[in-house]
């Protein structure tokens, strides 16, 4: 068993870990007194004049005489008394389960230390922290060890992570040693290029390109690898889809009629092609935000501002002004965690329970949102969210072409008028009905009731629409993007009692939250969102870079430094790394918020490199691996089950960008809508081969494959997706119409690779190269050959159709649909 010190025979080394930290309050006990103390004695209620939620009422001494909290002195704190009580009236919490021994003591030391209440770590600036010495620590365990008389020699993986001197590493391995752990060795070649293209593309590489990494022994080759996946067109496609999920990405509106959000797809791909030419994360963030006010406006932002069109909408609801604001909440909701981390929006009704985030802090960003139009109304579903984003002068020659249009019909209207009223009165009733029978009407029994001079005009006009008609159809079509199409008029913010928008209270004017102790600028009413856009990617922001660059961190790794990625407040969970969360987002700041090299920072450090491999001793220690002494193996994503599935038979087509496609849906899944199989298309099955990340989302219709493996529900934020593992994967991976579809196209790719009459031997050893991308062992072609035989002669199944259902057998592998 590896360990970070060896020693000689016969002696024993122990590892010293470190002395007891302090207990912070912020990480360690106000999220316990607000689970079970606030109840009573927080900052909505504090009984006996007693409040555990500040200083202020913690000390003072409450109605009984009593003093909850003395600082120092823990046996003086009533509070410690009454959790310990004995007395079933006496003891604290008055209902639910007695605090635990564990964290009573950790009330115990936190008094004991001083009882002091700290500030939320994220609140706090930045720090600029510097990566710790490798060898400093590596020296003093060698110290340590000879003044123990130990003979010492390093393990050779930490001498590895102490040579590659990486800043990450850095980081990780001082933690490590620190707990007596030692990181894994290096994943193999193999593992570690389906690991990274995964990762970087969310597509396999193909056979060629692992067996060539493999034997490549340039020293640069896995450098060289992340790059080339880097600038893939794919890259986008997978961190695109990451977020989509965060900002609820779908292009229909939900409730009953889930009617479609014209141009959804094209935010879709504007997102992708940002990723693809890693556009800088603070102009992303600002093109979304403020998209239309920047000093350079551009089709490329306006459909950034799409942003805002994304969520749900009812398009008849029983109380609009509820409705708007439930919109405006779900903005709120949506920015506030997405670019933030900060979950504001349970400020709506009442100020936040565990943050310092009061309701004028909700209403405060509101008001920068103030003129975000609803999405449209009932009779128009169309010029809130549709931005005419046409080429120069194409407008103009559309407006020249309808007003030519206009003037002639009501000339031809008028000729009409005039043989109408020599007709019978039953046929001039019929003109006043439908327009098919005011047609026929007028094709039958006008023209011999026209002067010959008003039946000559009549027919030049008809003639002129025509060539008018012809000449429109010439034109380009007129380019629409989703997004901001037309803005509310900015009104006055109020403070709602309890969020009821019927009861405007005290007037709320745009503003930081007050945690911030940011004041905005002076500004216009039509400058508000673009001045919150550069709020949220100032460099002094101390939270966006660190959000994002935990998002990166927690994509690579399976979860972030902080683990609950949309949520740094009180009731998140503190980063098991914190020095490294601020190293990383003050290099995505100083990296010009450049998103691959981060990326690049990231894949090329020795801990991602790490192996999977779970080792008793160290899962003893850390059964969690919060210190990141191995690599979380993951299962694959919904897109990437599908998508690789496509790869791997040869049929996945590579198009990138453009409008979506509708997958075949059986009817028992259309049959859920409320309108069977209403808005869901038909594509041609080139398209149906296409990426997932392409698929026509509506809300609800979601493709039942990727429902299975945990594609997220679009109405709100998604900051990590399940990773489930349930019956319905297996049923879809084995009994789905798809997936003997796609495992039969398996089957013939693999026998046009082979040459000849291939024996079955050969087909085996074939789709478990293709699928896995190593050669098969011994044994699964011995396997597998067997299965085909029963399969054929106790089944009675034929030889093609034998080959199909061993493909789909190998599709089901772990190794096929695990990253390790």
């Amino acid at each position: 068993m590896a360990r970070m010190v060896w020693v000689a025979v016969g002696c024993t080394f122990l590892f010293s870990l470190p002395a007891q930290a302090e207990v912070d309050y912020a990480n360690d006990i106000k999220p316990l007194l607000a689970k079970r103390c606030y109840s009573c004695h927080g900052p909505d209620q504090a009984e006996s004049g007693l409040g555990l939620h500040q200083a202020e009422t913690s000390f003072v001494e409450g109605d009984s005489g009593e003093r909850l909290i003395v600082p120092g002195d823990p046996d003086s704190s009533h509070l410690l008394e009454r959790i310990v009580a004995n007395d079933d009236y006496e003891l604290m919490p008055p209902e639910g389960e007695p605090l635990s021994e564990a964290e009573v003591e950790r009330i115990r030391l936190w008094i004991e230390e001083g009882a002091i209440f700290t500030k939320h770590w994220a609140y706090e600036p930045v720090q600029d922290v510097p990566p710790p010495s490798m060898t400093d620590a590596i020296q003093n365990l060698r110290a340590q060890a000879t003044s123990n008389d130990q003979a010492v020699q390093i393990d050779p993986v930490v001498q590895a992570w102490q040579k590659s001197d990486h800043p990450v590493d850095a980081f990780l391995l001082d933690s490590l040693l620190a707990a007596g752990l030692t990181p894994n060795a290096a994943a193999d070649r193999h593992t570690l290029i389906r690991r990274v293209t995964f990762d970087l593309t969310g597509l396999p590489p193909t056979p060629q390109e692992v067996a060539e990494f493999v034997r490549n022994s340039d020293p640069n080759a896995y450098e060289n690898l992340v790059e080339r996946l880097l600038q893939s067109p794919h890259y986008g496609e997978r961190w695109g889809r990451h977020w989509l999920d965060l900002v609820r990405y779908a292009e229909t509106n939900s409730f009953e009629r889930d009617n479609p959000k014209p141009n959804a797809w094209k935010y879709r791909d504007y997102v992708i092609r940002s990723f693809n030419e890693d556009k800088p994360y603070d102009q992303f963030v600002q093109e979304q935000l403020a998209g239309d006010l920047l000093d350079e406006v551009t089709t490329e932002s306006l459909t950034a501002t799409g942003y805002f069109r994304l969520g749900i909408w009812d398009d008849e609801p029983a109380d609009p002004l509820q409705a708007r604001y439930d919109e405006l909440d779900d903005l709120v909701a949506v920015t506030g965690q997405t670019f933030l981390g900060l979950t504001i929006n349970c400020a709506r009704c009442h100020d936040h329970k565990i943050d310092p985030i009061p309701q004028t802090d909700y209403y405060g960003m509101l008001a920068f949102f103030a003129d975000i139009s609803r999405y449209g109304t009932r009779g128009d579903q169309v010029s809130n969210n549709q931005i005419d984003v046409s080429a120069p002068g194409l407008n103009e020659a559309y407006a020249k072409l309808d007003d030519q249009q206009r003037k002639l019909e009501a000339e031809a209207t008028q000729i009409e008028q005039d043989g109408i009223t020599k007709m019978s009165a039953p046929d001039q009733r019929a003109t006043e009905g439908a327009k098919r029978q005011r047609d026929r009407i007028l094709k039958n029994k006008l023209r011999p009731l026209l002067t010959q001079e008003q039946r000559k005009r009549y027919d030049e006009i008809k003639s002129e629409l025509k060539l008018i008609a012809k000449q429109r159809n010439e034109l380009p079509d007129r380019q629409q993007v989703l997004g901001l199409g037309k803005l509310h008029p900015i009104e006055e913010t109020f403070l709602l009692f309890r969020g009821n928008p019927h009861s405007p209270t005290d007037s709320v004017t745009p503003r930081f939250p007050e945690v911030f102790q940011e004041s905005p600028p002076e500004m216009t009413p039509n400058e508000r969102r673009r001045v919150f856009a550069e709020w949220v990617t100032s460099p002094e922001n101390r939270l966006s870079s660190r959000v994002m660059a935990n998002r990166i961190w927690q994509h690579h790794f399976g979860r972030g430094i902080v683990r609950s990625p949309n949520n740094f407040g009180g009731l998140g969970v503190p980063p098991t790394h914190p020095e490294l969360l601020d190293y990383l987002a003050n290099r995505l700041v100083d990296g010009g918020w450049k998103l691959k090299d981060m990326h690049r920072l990231i894949c090329t450090s020795q801990a991602y490199q790490m192996s999977s491999e779970i080792k008793d001793a160290s899962a003893a220690i850390d059964p969690g691996n919060d210190l990141f002494w191995k690599f979380d193996a993951r299962r694959l994503s919904a897109e990437e089950v599908r998508d690789s599935i496509l790869a791997v038979n040869d049929s996945l087509n590579r198009e990138s960008y453009g409008p979506s496609f509708y997958p075949t849906l059986s009817a028992e899944v259309m049959a859920g809508q409320s309108k069977p199989g209403q808005g869901w298309g038909n594509s041609s099955e080139a398209e149906r081969n296409r990426r997932s990340v392409y698929i026509h989302v509506k809300r609800s219709l979601l493709t039942p494959l990727l429902s299975a493996f945990d594609f997220p529900e679009p109405d709100t934020t998604c900051e990590a997706r399940f990773a489930t593992l349930q019956p319905g994967q297996a049923m879809s991976l084995l009994n789905s119409d798809f997936i003997h579809e796609e495992a039969n196209k398996l089957a013939k790719s693999v026998h046009a690779r082979l040459p000849g009459e291939a024996n079955a031997q050969s087909f085996v050893a074939a789709v478990i190269e293709q699928v896995l991308m190593r050669p098969a062992l011994d044994i699964e072609i011995e396997e597998g050959v067997e299965l085909i035989d029963e399969l054929i002669t106790k089944y009675e199944v034929g030889p093609d159709r034998a080959n199909a259902l061993y493909a789909l057998s190998v599709l089901n592998w772990n190794e096929f649909v695990f990253v390790f």
